[in-house]
């Protein structure tokens, strides 16, 4: 426990800080691996270390290099991987950026406006974009209908070390920009990597899986207590927060089981005859087994 900034919180406060991966696919979303941050003050006190219980082979490590071994657990486990998301604190880091291109994944991570593309900022590089380089592009579905923007991207030079496969490129790098439709003062910036053939509303939707993330914080801290504990050491950190992760895991995967279920018990059931016939003045609903009406639709004419 320190003070130290929280994102979630918007400010510094006391508090204990994880960097986490989730797991996202189009049928469902959980949490998969987590590292706690220890700040430098606490590895340099060794003794302060070994009270709370943290191993002794455990030093200093930025969050950029605790994603990195995230991101290489989830390599060598049975995951299919393709992309990787990220918000500013990581997609700034360029070794971090570095690691996913030698691994061959494809990535779109928010930066700072700050960022440097090629040498200029890249909130000046967008700055002069002309006005029919934005276009409205959905980055997913909201709570309240599609998530859409305005979307500029830039295509970069390629890196011959790791975007060509001997002469021929295989990969192209992006600077996106997303900008609110109602407030055109609030934006948003982004560094892409990507398969050539890749195309702009793939990158945008990527972009927009980054919100799963958040909705996986939100349903484990509701349903599952992720937030709900009070531990000062190192081991009761993991335990409780593997166990959160664990059990809402499972919640996801029945929750995609159910809609699998439910999608298939929809499904329209076999019809010998039409079930729209017509027989005098009304429509009649035919049996799906039989040639007697099971119902009655009165003319309307």
């Amino acid at each position: 426990m320190q003070r130290q900034y929280s994102g979630t919180a918007g400010r510094t406060e006391n508090c204990q800080i994880g960097v986490f991966a989730a797991y996202a696919t189009s049928t469902g979303r959980a949490l998969v691996d987590r590292e706690l941050y220890l700040p430098r003050s606490w590895t340099e006190d060794r003794e302060r270390c070994r009270a709370a219980k943290v191993p002794d082979e455990r030093g200093f490590a930025t969050k950029g290099e605790l994603a990195k071994r995230l991101v290489l657990r989830v390599l060598a486990s049975d995951l299919p991987l393709a992309w990787v998301a990220a918000d500013a604190a990581y997609g700034q880091e360029g070794r971090f950026r570095r690691l996913l291109e030698q691994s061959g994944l494809g990535y779109v991570l928010a930066v700072p406006k700050s960022q440097q593309v090629f040498g200029p900022r890249v909130d000046h590089l967008f700055a002069q974009a002309p006005d029919e380089a934005w276009e409205p592009i959905s980055c997913g579905d909201g709570a309240k209908g599609p998530r859409l923007y305005h979307w500029a991207a830039l295509e970069l030079p390629t890196v011959a070390e790791f975007d060509y496969q001997g002469e021929v490129p295989v990969r192209r790098r992006w600077a996106l920009a997303r900008r609110s439709l109602r407030k055109p003062e609030e934006l948003a910036y982004f560094l892409a990597y990507a398969p050539r053939e890749t195309v702009v509303a793939d990158l945008v939707r990527i972009a927009g899986m980054r919100w799963q993330i958040e909705e996986c914080f939100q349903a484990a801290k509701n349903e599952c207590g992720l937030d709900q504990y009070e531990v000062r050491r190192y081991i009761g950190w993991y335990r409780h927060i593997t166990l959160a992760m664990l059990a809402h895991a499972y919640l996801a995967v029945m929750a995609a089981d159910a809609a699998a279920k439910g999608d298939a018990e929809t499904l329209p059931a076999p019809w010998l005859r039409p079930p729209w016939q017509k027989s005098g003045g009304s429509w009649r609903l035919a049996s799906p087994t039989n040639t007697e009406p099971a119902g009655r639709f009165a003319r309307t004419c």
